[in-house]
């Protein structure tokens, strides 16, 4: 299990822990000020900031891994996220107390797509955030659990990974719908950055007996960890690179690929 689950588990997936997503949690006042703080700083700093850590880690390598590690460590504390399959999103938003789904601030930095709606907060009320995003506060939508789990479900056809995010660990107050213009994707898969997610606590298995090695699953991985093997014809899963979030499933027509439990598979 993650560094997460022995933390602040209780002997679970630490995101199964309802009280993460409590109104008392929500109202620790440093919290509202840091959620308005961060939207700020993403908006404003985070590609700054990116360029700034890929030009350390290619001039100086060595002072790119201790700053690696402070970055995360602080990550851990205050905005950090978890890979999660559509299964465990759906029963989240089953149990919060509000789901609003509002613009990706991703999308928004890095592609410019200032209403790209993948993102649902829990249990935060946008209209209550004093921040300078108009989209933030007229571009949003509440949703019951039956509707959110509907739109979880197009964007897992669409081979969108599910995570969750911390605002002040271990308070969890959003679920993102991510591809490779997300900037944790950016930060930690195609750059090697920071860590500022954990893989899920599932991987990926193919059945070998129903693989028929048609190749669609590699297309509908973001991490590179669908391989091919010429030997036998197969693809096969690369356990150190997946992710466990479950969204290669939707590209095999065998159903060949299942998610297995990290505890019941080791």
């Amino acid at each position: 299990m993650c560094e997460f689950c022995t933390k602040h588990g209780e002997g679970k997936k630490w995101y199964e822990i309802m009280e993460h997503y409590s109104m008392e949690l929500l109202k620790d006042p440093g919290r509202k000020a840091y959620i308005e703080q961060f939207v700020s700083n993403i908006r404003n700093n985070s590609m700054d900031n990116f360029g700034k850590l890929q030009w350390v880690k290619n001039k100086a390598p060595l002072a790119h891994r201790f700053i690696k590690k402070i970055v995360t460590a602080h990550l851990k504390k205050y905005h950090f996220g978890q890979v999660i399959p559509i299964e465990d999103a759906e029963s989240i938003v089953e149990n919060v107390q509000s789901i609003t789904r509002i613009p990706c601030i991703c999308r928004s930095v890095t592609a410019g797509k200032n209403n790209a709606r993948y993102c649902l907060l829990l249990g935060i009320d946008p209209t209550g955030l004093n921040i300078d995003w108009p989209e933030l506060k007229t571009s949003f939508e509440v949703l019951v659990p039956a509707d959110a789990k509907k739109i979880l479900r197009v964007f897992d056809r669409q081979g969108l990974v599910h995570s969750i995010w911390t605002f002040k660990t271990p308070f969890i107050g959003a679920i993102c719908n991510c591809d490779r213009d997300c900037l944790a994707y950016k930060y930690q898969i195609s750059a090697d950055l920071t860590d500022i997610m954990f893989k899920s606590e599932y991987v990926a298995q193919i059945d070998r007996d129903l693989c028929i090695g048609c190749r669609s699953c590699m297309s509908f991985c973001q991490f590179g960890a669908v391989e091919y093997s010429i030997a036998d014809g197969k693809c096969h899963i690369n356990p150190h690179k997946c992710y466990g979030c479950g969204v290669c499933r939707n590209a095999c027509k065998k159903q060949a690929i299942k998610l297995t439990d990290k505890q019941i598979s080791s």
